[in-house]
């Protein structure tokens, strides 16, 4: 009897070792090179559109930018195929923040995001990736599909009066506390960041 008692006090103990997922440091590098050659085109694009030096002409840079996004698109649904959405478990929080940003990029496939986004929504539940990214990309999805988007993550930058107004958005009086639910910062105070005085 007491051995019994024993066996079932180790493997209790035993239990979370056995249910925690190792990270798949190979997909996990992966990911970060993809993310790494998707940021690399946007941050020289940027660059040239501020007026500051770049090694590359926007022709290249251009060229070089849908490429990347085309290259990363299908790996992407590659992984898709292959895991789900890659949560925590399975590339840690940064890999699975930068895989999501490399989806949200993927605007020529809108019905992969779609299928992304319900992938998502399942870790999402299960705590094993943001709710803040998920939120950015169901917005991002509606407005692509011609609705009003619910978080007021996508915005116009108005260079003239240097201020942003969030793109169409459903239940505007409500907005602040789906972004509350997802861990954003209210509209106004996420408004402010694109200000540019």
């Amino acid at each position: 009897m007491i051995s019994i008692k024993i066996f079932l006090a180790l493997s209790f103990l035993s239990f979370p070792v056995l249910s925690q997922s190792s990270i798949n440091t190979e997909l996990q590098k992966k990911i970060t090179l993809m993310a790494t050659e998707d940021q690399k085109w946007r941050k020289e694009s940027e660059n040239i559109d501020n007026g500051k030096a770049s090694v590359y002409d926007k022709a290249t840079i251009d060229y070089n930018w849908r490429k990347t996004d085309s290259l990363n698109l299908i790996e992407a649904k590659s992984i898709i195929k292959k895991y789900g959405f890659p949560g925590y478990d399975l590339v840690g929080e940064s890999g699975s923040n930068r895989f999501w940003t490399i989806v949200q990029h993927c605007d020529n496939d809108v019905k992969f995001q779609q299928q992304v986004l319900l992938l998502m929504s399942k870790q999402v539940k299960l705590n094993n990736a943001s709710g803040k990214d998920f939120a950015y990309l169901q917005d991002r999805v509606l407005l692509s599909t011609n609705k009003k988007q619910i978080f007021g993550t996508q915005v116009r930058y108005n260079p003239t009066t240097k201020t942003a107004k969030p793109l169409p958005l459903q239940d505007s009086i409500n907005v602040d506390k789906r972004r509350k639910s997802v861990g954003l910062t209210p509209l106004n105070e996420y408004l402010k960041i694109f200000d540019r005085n």
